[in-house]
């Protein structure tokens, strides 16, 4: 089992996949993805934070850095693999 902060609201998130769940037979599934942005830039987002840029346009670095100041950081719960609880 692996995990990643979201670069936008700092919650640990879960990456499915890997040698970790193979032993322990998890299975549950992926709650972020790095993007690769048009400018070139890229983030590793959690989906409810990627829902959060603007879809009229291609996202951009200004646009990830304009949702972290909107966002507050997520105090960790003890339950961080389950960003929608």
């Amino acid at each position: 089992m692996a995990s990643e902060p979201c670069d936008v609201c700092e919650r640990s998130v879960r990456i499915a996949g890997g040698i970790g769940d193979l032993w322990n037979f998890a299975f549950e599934s992926t709650q972020g993805l790095t993007l690769e942005l048009a400018d070139g830039s890229e983030f590793f987002l959690c989906f409810e934070c990627m829902e959060s840029l603007p879809e009229d346009t291609e996202p951009t670095a200004e646009d990830v850095a304009a949702l972290r100041e909107r966002t507050e950081p997520v105090e960790e719960d003890g339950n961080s693999f389950w960003h929608w609880g």
